[in-house]
């Protein structure tokens, strides 16, 4: 890790961190792999989609970042080695890892099936485990480190319609308790991100699924004490936070980033 002087993560402010991130090709993935490369780390990032990866790539080398797309299923342990080792191959052990692999399910729990539960869990949660499973020995010999798991609003207040998602995001949020815990020790921290409505494909999603889209994002944004949808760079901001040595003694926290949405009371 690298220390950080002033009142804000500055840029260059990572220099010399080699940092992992999951769900790197879009959405607030992508706008955290620029925003850490952009402050001086060397980052290798994945995705599902070859073609959306390499093009993220592309586009971020143009900007004469450091980065590297390396394809794999964060739900699958033999493609999670495979990255944690193609990472310590370009640039170095990982110091930092950003879990923020995750996809939306709307499921019934009637009717959702064993291999359809397997499936969702392996990326939204399992991934977050196995991640960090092949970087804390590193973090821990080396005696600093960490980890930040994306989660949700959802895993801690959520609504009708959103099973099993809500249930993952909790446990992003138990195992960010665990492993603090756990390695806290060796100086290795892990903390937790909860944002609110991000103008993501994932909230795309979920409104094109509503009967008048339109409205439901107008209604979705009346609820938001700052009246509007956070930007993927607006969650970025935070997790390089948490990334850098400004939060050096912060641990096993989740930190909501929400515009205020779920300060606001019952009925």
């Amino acid at each position: 890790m690298h220390s950080v002087k002033g009142d804000a993560v500055s840029a260059e402010s990572l220099a010399g961190a080699t940092v992992i991130v999951t769900g790197g090709s879009r959405g607030i993935g992508l706008a955290t792999v620029r925003r850490l490369a952009a402050d001086g780390a060397a980052v290798a990032f994945c995705g599902r989609d070859a073609d959306v990866g390499a093009a993220s790539e592309a586009q971020l080398r143009r900007e004469g970042l450091e980065v590297s797309y390396v394809p794999g299923d964060v739900g699958r342990e033999e493609d999670v080695k495979a990255m944690v080792a193609e990472c310590r191959r370009r640039y170095d052990a990982p110091g930092i890892v950003v879990n923020n692999a995750g996809v939306n399910a709307f499921y019934d729990p009637e009717g959702m099936t064993d291999d359809e539960w397997d499936r969702f869990f392996a990326t939204d949660l399992k991934s977050a485990w196995l991640v960090s499973k092949f970087v804390l020995a590193g973090m821990r010999q080396r005696g600093e480190g960490s980890i930040v798991n994306i989660s949700s609003i959802h895993g801690l207040a959520t609504m009708e319609g959103f099973f099993p998602y809500a249930a993952a995001k909790s446990g992003l949020i138990g195992l960010t308790r665990s492993l603090a815990l756990d390695y806290g020790p060796y100086n290795v921290r892990v903390n937790c991100v909860a944002p609110g409505f991000v103008r993501t494909r994932l909230i795309q999603d979920n409104l094109d699924r509503q009967d008048d889209p339109a409205g439901a994002a107008a209604a979705m944004v009346a609820n938001v004490a700052l009246r509007r949808m956070a930007e993927p760079e607006d969650i970025a901001d935070v997790i390089a936070f948490f990334a850098s040595d400004q939060s050096r003694y912060v641990t096993g926290a989740t930190l909501v980033v929400d515009g205020g949405i779920t300060a606001r009371r019952a009925g």
